[in-house]
């Protein structure tokens, strides 16, 4: 039977420490290895946000417990089986140096699996860092894969259990399910998929809305020595957090353009026209939100390859939120600083401090230029389109590394 396409519904975030098997649960999950930038292939760790969809299944007659699968066929039914939900997951880096990647892909999530490995004490420094920074970001939902339960004695497995417990006590996921897992070996895979099913509703969506989409990616699809005549032009890709999109509507994108204007960074806000939509490899005439999609535009492939597009918002012309080049923010400090084996405290912001800020899929360093109680006025090494009432994280540099710290509010200046 040839499966009708089907929009993902929604996007699940899939964070976590370097190496705890995320991408590899990717691959049990959709059959897509999402680590396919060279630099990523050679290093052995996620870089940029990888994206991959995944069916769920299930039959009327099936009466096991757990009565889902990735595929049409299984064990647990006769003949083929109903699809009842499509997902399109985010691979978000867990290395320390990559978290403006994972912390901007996290405003692109509906919900989150927390992966933990069972053959390592819990939590390690980016466990903490991501968990907290899906709290700050609103993420309501997550459910936490215990990975790795091959490699570890059964003893070991429930210490770690133990120790995972422990951890999310007092926090907003304190009563997320826990499943034991061995991705590489797809142990328990139908228990997570009825977890999902259980545990994540798709979030209401109003198609009225004015279309908002982050842009997590930006590409030129021309291989080398393409002639001109057959020359297309660049791809945007992203995911939709409202509205619909239509082939041959006019966008406009912003920031757009940073240029250098009498010594100023300038946002020069861009607009296309989309040539195609695409939502995985399939085209489609109009999409809507849930799931990462393509957007086929007719721009010239220098302005949007290596991501150069990254953090930017499409819209309709003239609907986009404002850009800023200086932000106030109504600030929220933690007490102890997110992500470091010590357990430093946070200290008071200074006046002149250089922070890197995440606003919606945006990542940009603000300098401090006034500071008040609560709040402080920060320039922009680059420009940002967002909302008043967004929220934006806020790391600082401990070491050689920026470390979360905070949140705060855009408020009208």
């Amino acid at each position: 039977m040839t499966e009708k396409y089907v929009q993902p519904e929604m996007n699940i975030g899939l964070v976590g420490h370097v190496d705890h098997g995320k991408t590899t649960l990717v691959k049990a999950l959709s059959g897509k290895w999402t680590d396919t930038h060279s630099e990523e292939l050679k290093r052995g760790i996620t870089i940029r946000l990888g994206y991959a969809d995944f069916s769920i299944y299930t039959s009327p007659k099936c009466k096991d417990d757990f009565p889902y699968a990735t595929t049409e066929k299984s064990d647990k039914w006769e003949g083929e089986g109903k699809l009842v939900r499509k997902i399109s997951l985010v691979d978000a880096p867990g290395h320390e140096s990559l978290m403006a990647t994972m912390l901007s892909g996290a405003t692109i999530m509906d919900g989150a699996l927390l992966m933990i490995a069972a053959n390592e004490s819990c939590p390690q420094p980016q466990t903490r860092e991501h968990l907290m920074a899906l709290s700050i970001i609103g993420i309501k939902k997550i459910i936490i894969i215990q990975n790795k339960i091959d490699v570890v004695s059964d003893e070991k497995a429930q210490k770690n259990r133990e120790q995972v417990k422990e951890f999310l006590k007092g926090t907003d996921f304190e009563d997320a399910p826990i499943i034991p897992m061995s991705a590489q070996y797809g142990v328990n895979v139908d228990v997570l998929l009825t977890a999902i099913q259980e545990q994540m509703p798709t979030p209401k969506r109003d198609p009225k809305l004015e279309p908002l989409m982050f842009v997590a990616r930006s590409f030129d699809i021309n291989k080398p020595g393409t002639d001109f005549k057959d020359f297309r032009g660049g791809v945007l890709g992203g995911t939709l957090k409202q509205g619909k999109f239509k082939e041959g509507e006019d966008i406009e994108i912003r920031p757009g353009h940073i240029i250098e204007e009498q010594n100023q960074l300038v946002a020069k806000p861009i607009t296309t026209r989309i040539v195609n939509l695409m939502s995985g490899s399939v085209p489609a005439k109009e999409l809507g939100p849930g799931g990462s999609i393509g957007v086929m535009t007719l721009l010239d492939p220098s302005i949007v390859k290596s991501d150069k597009l990254s953090g930017n918002i499409v819209g309709h012309p003239g609907k986009l939120p404002p850009v800023w080049s200086r932000l106030r923010l109504k600030i929220e400090l933690l007490e102890r600083v997110v992500g470091t084996k010590d357990n430093l405290v946070v200290d008071p912001l200074k006046k002149g401090e250089t922070l890197m800020l995440n606003v919606n899929a945006a990542a940009t360093v603000g300098i401090i230029q006034k500071l008040g109680k609560d709040e402080f006025d920060a320039t922009l090494q680059l420009p940002i389109c967002a909302d008043v009432g967004d929220r934006v994280t806020i790391s600082r540099r401990i070491g050689n590394r920026f470390r979360l710290i905070g949140y705060g509010i855009i408020e009208k200046i």
